[in-house]
């Protein structure tokens, strides 16, 4: 079975948003791709309350001052594609109103015909959870699981009733509805937020950090979701950041998709091998701009499916 292929739209400072989002999500799914990915991140505070991912001393990269907001960028490459799906790998959901995103979803994928894919999690960033969440960081497991329940009634059949901690529907029609089912998927990485995965979740969203770390965590999760009694199949999408360079890298401390495209599509042929459904590619850190992240990924793709991927 071959594994889906997607693509990371141009977010950073370095691009311009109007003209590289429909130009590279045309150029992507022209080539092949199936699926087309944002992430968020809300500010770039100066100075940081804390290191990047939460790491004490941990730089955040200049590259942040600035990322597009991911469902704007999404409704760009709506308008310019007709088939590749619509993910978020990220969206951090306690920062939005769960109303809001649940209805702003399910336009965006109504809009789409049906390619809304909503990958969701809880972020880590202190300084952005002051600046636009509607709970604490302290709540943010809770906020996630309010988001989740609200997109489930907003996306089901009308009339809408819901009591939640900050979401009070008495009875409402709410429209439009998605085109079809909008997937959830997950970045679960501890114990509470894999049982939430397994339990009201359709999918997993994991990093690439290595064959031998994925394959363990991928083993887990399925003996969880048998434990809980799960019996509908977990969907799984690979996030790839990639640390591009034209020539291969030669030290022995070569990172999971470090180097140069053969490299590259090595690591890819690697993780594709342990089951997951689909792999997408981030590049945008990496090149110069919109063009060559194009020559870029085309040329990892077409590497990577003549190699079985």
């Amino acid at each position: 079975m071959t594994t889906r292929l997607g693509l990371a739209l141009p977010q950073m400072k370095q691009y311009d948003l109007g003209r590289d989002v429909p130009d590279v999500a045309r150029a992507a799914e022209a080539v092949g791709y199936d699926s087309l990915w944002v992430f968020e991140r809300a500010l770039f505070p100066d100075p940081p309350a804390q290191g990047l991912y939460g790491v004490e001393g941990l730089a955040w990269p200049d590259a942040y001052r600035g990322v597009a907001e991911p469902l704007v960028t999404l409704t760009l490459a709506a308008a310019a594609t007709r088939r590749a799906e619509l993910g978020t790998s990220v969206l951090v959901a306690p920062l939005h109103t769960p109303f809001q995103l649940a209805k702003a979803l399910a336009s965006l994928d109504a809009a789409s015909g049906g390619r809304v894919v909503a990958g969701l999690g809880t972020g880590w960033s202190l300084d952005e959870y002051a600046a636009a969440s509607a709970r604490p960081f302290e709540e943010r497991g809770e906020a996630l699981d309010e988001v989740i329940e609200v997109c489930r009634a907003v996306w089901g059949p009308d009339p809408v009733v819901l009591d939640g901690t900050l979401t009070k529907i008495a009875s409402a029609v709410v429209g439009p509805k998605p085109a079809r089912p909008i997937p959830i998927l997950l970045a679960a990485n501890t114990g509470k937020a894999r049982r939430r995965l397994v339990d009201h979740a359709d999918g997993w969203m994991p990093v690439g950090m290595g064959v031998e770390q994925l394959t363990v965590q991928w083993r887990q999760l399925q003996d969880l979701a048998a434990e809980r009694g799960r019996t509908r199949p977990l969907r799984t999408v690979l996030r790839t950041n990639l640390r591009y360079s034209p020539k291969p890298y030669a030290g022995d401390d070569r990172g999971p998709f470090q180097g140069a495209v053969e490299q590259i599509v090595e690591d890819l042929v690697a993780h594709a091998e342990v089951g997951l459904d689909e792999i997408f590619l981030d590049l945008q850190s990496e090149v110069r701009d919109a063009e060559e992240l194009k020559d870029v990924a085309a040329e990892v793709y077409e590497a990577a499916r003549a190699a079985g991927v």
